[in-house]
């Protein structure tokens, strides 16, 4: 074995974490894929015996890739998608696939992805590498270019973006995720029963038109028609998970990801009350969303 084939096989066996670590920073495993290769690159144009230590060394490098990415990312979003890529955007080619991604996703969760890709791309850079991978701050400080300080502040913003701000207290923002877990169940399994028991009889559902399907009414009343439009959805709800929308708990709807709808909630006395659908980019982008502590 030469000493290319040698520093190939060394690449190899980091290439998993190294793409676990891209996929937190960019969301996107196509990205993700291209960052790894992009290091692969820069590690072959160098004299590896002098990196003392190739796994950190390459993490280092990934980083600043990915956060080259973002700020890129950045700068052209509104131009493109608005607040967020939609979900029926794939990456072409090769390489990993939707299958590969999902696993991904479900092992960082949909809302924790949704929630990153609204900090600064010098936020997640910090905030992924210092609480996903316990990297030092001595060591983040130089992938974002601020001291040490600077980098620690960044991930202490970034953490409090993620948990938010509850607007309740512990044991009653416990009560409603239990209900509104219950709802989500339910509609995941098409259980018409299963949901008739959570709304409350004169419940209220609203959605804006971009959360409708054609021809769908913007607001329906009563927990049976309520319900029975929610079995309608079985197939989104699979996408659906808990989180903090305006500081109480709420449900982001985010395929491989990407934020598709969100519902604001609203419980009493143990039932759904109300429930708004909300798709329009610009009202998306205006709520708070954060990441409920499992």
């Amino acid at each position: 074995m030469n000493g290319q084939d040698e520093l190939a096989g060394r690449f190899e066996e980091q290439r998993g974490r190294l793409r676990a670590v891209a996929y937190r920073m960019l969301g996107s495993l196509g990205e993700a894929e291209d960052a790894v290769q992009e290091a692969w690159l820069r590690l072959a144009r160098v004299d590896a015996a002098e990196v003392e230590n190739l796994g950190g060394w390459l993490r280092t490098v990934v980083a600043r890739i990915c956060l080259d990415m973002l700020r890129a990312r950045a700068s052209r979003r509104e131009e493109l998608f608005g607040p967020q890529a939609p979900a029926e955007v794939h990456a072409d080619g090769g390489g990993p696939g939707p299958e590969d991604e999902a696993l991904l996703v479900d092992a960082i969760g949909p809302a924790l992805l949704v929630v990153l890709d609204r900090l600064s791309p010098a936020e997640r850079i910090a905030f992924v590498l210092h609480d996903s991978f316990a990297v030092p701050f001595e060591e983040i400080a130089p992938v974002v270019g601020r001291s040490t300080a600077a980098a620690k502040k960044l991930a202490s913003r970034a953490r409090h973006k993620v948990r938010g701000n509850p607007v309740l207290a512990p044991a009653e923002l416990d009560g409603h995720r239990r209900v509104v877990e219950a709802f989500l169940v339910a509609a995941r399994g098409g259980d018409l029963d299963g949901l008739l028991a959570v709304p409350a009889p004169d419940a209220v559902r609203r959605a804006d038109a971009a959360a409708l399907p054609p021809g769908g009414a913007p607001e329906l009343r009563g927990a049976g028609s309520v319900a029975e439009r929610t079995v309608l959805l079985r197939a989104r709800a699979r996408f659906a998970r808990v989180a903090l929308v305006d500081g109480v708990v709420g449900v982001v709807v985010a395929p491989r990801g990407r934020l598709l709808l969100v519902l604001r909630v609203t419980v009493e006395d143990g039932s759904v009350t109300s429930y708004e659908a909300i798709g329009d980019p610009v009202r998306l982008r205006r709520l708070s969303l954060a990441v409920l502590d499992a």
